[in-house]
């Protein structure tokens, strides 16, 4: 069966060159490691925003997945030393790793993910998952605050006619430098992308984490994905997305035990270096926003206004 970079995963060549040298290359890296790890491919590829997901079974017959992630993306460079650590206590199992390659080899679980459930209480399974991956954090993982000096830097040059309210820039950077100032921002190993496709149903336990952006920093950090994503379903019902959105806050907060002005910082923060990171990339591609990263933005902008009130 030869080894095919799926189309979705194939259209990240519009967001600039490295990641169509990455993509260039990435079947026959794969390729290579099927080959040196004794895999046999078992289905069709799938894939996340920034990686191949390649169904395989070992040479002992076990089924797994082989994941080969985008060399570009630094928050992800260590997903093998957190996954690790967790030694499948609320997370996959890793069964291999070559970081040089960004090649990990996971334990396969279903299919199913948290969109089957109600929002709630998809978010309420996520918060029982925080205490068992917020462990003290690894000292080969990067402070969070690093990335936020490092973010906030690059969001102070967005140009003033970027369709992100000013205010929501001058009140995101202020953030950062009271966040980053703040001893409590790192100290913990965090997911960093917990949302409802990132939590797949398994046979050893109802539910285990994928997937991970590893950092030390602070679990008031990972609730803001469980907001923007599977944004449709806000609306359902006759609620506003406001509404919705707070929904989801308070339900993720409350279940977690987490501080709620912390919690809400940390969204705000995070929504607008979303925008921005939008469009930073049109930027660096030379072109124009698209439809699709506008609407993004929106949707960023709604989120971030909405846990304020």
């Amino acid at each position: 069966m030869p080894l095919h970079i799926p189309p979705g995963l194939d259209a990240q060549r519009r967001l600039g060159p490295d990641w169509t040298t990455w993509l260039d290359r990435l079947p026959r890296l794969a390729a290579d490691v099927v080959e040196e790890w004794q895999l046999a491919l078992d289905g069709p590829p799938m894939h996340g925003y920034a990686s191949l997901a390649q169904p395989v079974r070992t040479a002992g017959g076990r089924p797994a997945v082989l994941k080969v992630a985008f060399d570009g993306d630094d928050e992800s460079l260590h997903e093998g030393v957190a996954l690790q650590r967790w030694h499948g206590d609320g997370a996959v199992e890793l069964l291999r790793a070559d970081p040089h390659r960004r090649a990990l080899l996971l334990e396969r679980l279903h299919t199913e993910d948290l969109g089957a459930l109600w929002d709630v209480e998809a978010c309420e399974v996520v918060a029982g998952l925080y205490p068992r991956l917020h462990v003290p954090a690894l000292p080969q993982l990067r402070p969070l605050t690093s990335y936020v000096e490092r973010w906030a830097a690059a969001l102070a040059t967005m140009p003033r006619n970027a369709p992100v309210p000013r205010r929501l820039v001058e009140q995101a950077l202020s953030l950062a430098r009271d966040l980053v100032g703040d001893e409590a921002s790192t100290g913990t190993l965090v997911h960093g992308d917990l949302h409802y496709a990132n939590v797949l149903a398994a046979d050893r336990e109802p539910w285990l984490a994928i997937d991970p952006k590893p950092m030390d920093g602070d679990p008031h950090y990972e609730p803001a994905p469980l907001l923007w994503n599977r944004w449709d379903e806000l609306s359902l019902g006759g609620q506003s997305v406001r509404d919705g959105v707070r929904r989801r806050f308070h339900a993720v907060v409350d279940a977690a035990g987490l501080d709620e002005d912390r919690a809400r910082d940390w969204v705000v923060l995070r929504m607008v270096l979303n925008a921005h990171w939008s469009v930073q990339d049109a930027e660096r591609a030379g072109r124009d926003l698209d439809p699709e990263e506008r609407e993004w933005i929106t949707r960023c902008i709604a989120v971030a206004k909405a846990v304020q009130g």
